[in-house]
Parts: structure tokens; sequence; C-alpha cells
């Protein structure tokens, strides 16, 4: 609604003063007492005038106050972006599947975990601080997801970058940096010691995820330890160095990395493994209703965007809700979600989200 501001004349003073003022030229008590009215008509014309501006004020603030109460009231949402139960419905969740074979970690549990890199404090909390100092902001995180909800379990979980994609294409022209297998058992020792799984996370640069994914079978076959695909950082496809472009992943490569942690599941008689998807933009993930799901795998799209609180939510409502595959996951950023004064989201705020995130990610 619009409104208009009240306007009040004084039309009778503004006569008054008019018709003395005419009589100017006449005996002097006549002109004092003319000057005397005109004054006090003037006096009093201001005070209305005052009076009409203050009156007209209050009476637009009181309005505007009552309409913005009104389209407040009107225009409410009930759910913020990615809160709500029936977009959820719509978009196909709850997600159609096999029931979670014995030992899988989801949906019985909620996994929380740091991300990042031993080797550099700027990849994320992994790495960002001494071991002892971070496996206790870990257990703290861990605290507060479980008082923000009791009945889900919280398993804790290390997700170490293990393939670092690169800005140059270094001796091979791959792009990526995989970490020696010394740092690798290191993050893993850390895992065990803390009671937290492990995830490899895989930056492909210009490498093939088909040929660097069996590189790590070696770690892939312990029953504690899953994975974790970037889509941002696989440029193959475009040929652009990482950074300078936002990467992606099509369908048929994430079946391919699905079918291979299904055999190995099967070779090496392990409880089903979780991927992590990481996405934040349309392309991220072509074709995602072409992810096939397998009983071995229990596949999470993991919101991966940094930014304000409603940008997050509307990046998960966006490319999360809106293509269900499986199983969701969020990330959160100590540093860039927060460096333009917007707070981290808490664990209740995030649990309002629909469908709730099992896998929570703090960088």
């Amino acid at each position: 609604m619009r409104y208009q501001r009240a306007i009040f004349y004084v039309p009778v003073l503004a006569l008054l003063a008019f018709a003395i003022s005419g009589c100017s030229d006449g005996h002097n008590f006549a002109g004092e007492e003319a000057t005397r009215v005109e004054k006090e008509s003037e006096k009093l014309a201001a005070e209305a005038t005052f009076a009409a501006t203050t009156t007209a004020t209050r009476k637009a603030s009181a309005f505007a106050a009552q309409t913005s109460a009104a389209r407040a009231a009107e225009l409410k949402i009930p759910y913020n972006a990615g809160e709500s139960p029936e977009f959820a419905r719509q978009s196909g969740w709850p997600v159609k599947c096999s029931a979670p074979l014995s030992g899988a970690i989801l949906p019985a549990k909620r996994i929380v975990a740091y991300y990042g890199n031993p080797l550099s404090k700027r990849m994320g909390a992994l790495g960002e601080f001494p071991k002892d100092e971070m496996l206790k902001r870990l257990k703290a995180e861990v605290a507060k997801w479980q008082e923000a909800d009791p009945a889900t379990p919280v398993q804790p979980a290390l997700h170490l970058i293990a393939v670092v994609a690169q800005g140059e294409p270094g001796k091979d022209g791959k792009y990526r940096m995989i970490m020696p297998d010394a740092v690798i058992n290191q993050v893993y020792g850390w895992a065990k010691e803390a009671g937290a799984i492990m995830f490899i996370d895989i930056q492909t640069g210009h490498d093939n995820i088909r040929s660097v994914l069996p590189r790590f079978e070696w770690i892939l076959k312990n029953p504690d330890v899953h994975l974790g695909i970037d889509p941002e950082f696989n440029l193959i496809g475009s040929g652009k160095k990482p950074g300078k472009k936002i990467g992606t992943y099509d369908a048929s490569d994430i079946n391919f990395v699905t079918g291979y942690l299904q055999e190995l599941v099967k070779k090496y008689n392990l409880p089903p493994k979780v991927l992590t998807v990481h996405r934040f933009t349309r392309n991220g993930v072509t074709h995602a209703k072409n992810v096939l799901l397998r009983p071995e795998v229990q596949t999470v799209m993991h919101m991966d965007g940094w930014g304000a609180p409603w940008l997050k939510r509307d990046s998960y409502k966006s490319y999360i809700v809106s293509e269900p595959v499986q199983y969701t996951g969020f990330k959160l950023f100590y540093h860039n979600d927060t460096k333009k004064g917007d707070p981290l989201l808490t664990p209740g705020e995030l649990l309002k989200l629909n469908p709730q995130p099992l896998y929570i990610q703090y960088q």
C-alpha cells in the first residue's frame, strides 16, 4: 500500500493577516494594532504550521508503522530458503533408496568434520591449528551438535585434502599435488586418536578421477576411511587453471566413483563407504538425476559455498534440495562466512533445513 502525507492549511489566519496588512495607512494605533495582530497571526500561523507538520509526521509514522506491521504479517515467510517441507517434498525428498547395510553411518549418525591439510594453515581448520588444539576444537563442535540434536549421535571426522589442486602444471602437467603417504598416515593417526573417521579428498586439477582414485586403495580399504571429490577443481574438460574457473563433474564421473567404492567394499568386506560431493553451482554437478545409488555407498551432496547465511541457504535450496540424490551436507567457513560481519550459522539454524544435513564440515 502507498500513503500520502497529510497537508494542513491555516486559511483563516492567513486571511486575517492579509486583511490587517491592508490597513497599514490608518492611524498609528491602528498601525500598531495591525502590527501586533500581524505578529500574533504569524506566531499562531507558525504554531499551527508546526502542529500540522508534527501531526502529519506522527500520523504518517503511525500509519507507516501500522502498514509495515501489516505488510510484515502479510509477507511473513514461515520458512527461510532451504527449510520448507513442502518444497522438499515437491523436489523429491525423502529419496527412495534401499535400507542401509550393516555398519552404515548414515542416517543413524551425523558426521561433523574438520577439513584441510596439515601442511597449510590456509586450507582449513584441520591444518590451521596445532594438532592438539585442532582436535580440542573439533570435539567442542561435536558437543554443540550433540546438544542441538540429542537424538542423533555425532561422528567426528577429519577430512584431509589428499590431492591438492595447483595453479601451476607441475612436472606431469596435471595441476595437482598428491600428498605423500606419510602425511596421510599422520592424519589417519590423529583420527584414530580422536575416535574419528577419515575422509580422503581429491581435487583432480587436470588429472582424471579414473586414474587417480585407485592410487588410494591402500588407505580406502580401511573400514573407517571414506572419500570426498571436489568438482570445483576438476578442470580436465575445460583445460583451465584451477582457481581461474569453476570445474564440474557429470553423473557419469560420480557413478564411476561409487562403482569403484562398491567394489572396494565387496573386495575387503567393508561397511558402506560415505562419498561427499562438493557443490555450490548449478553446473558443479551435471545430470544429477542420473547419479546411481548403490547400497555399498552413501552419497552426500555437500553444499560447499561461502557467504552470508541467506546466500548459503539459497545455495542449499537451489543446488542440493532441488536436485535430490541421497543425503545432504553443509560446509561452514570460520573465516570466509564471517569476513563481512555475518554470523556463522549455528547447529540450531542448520537443523531447520529440510532435509536436515547429515554431514557438517568446518573449514
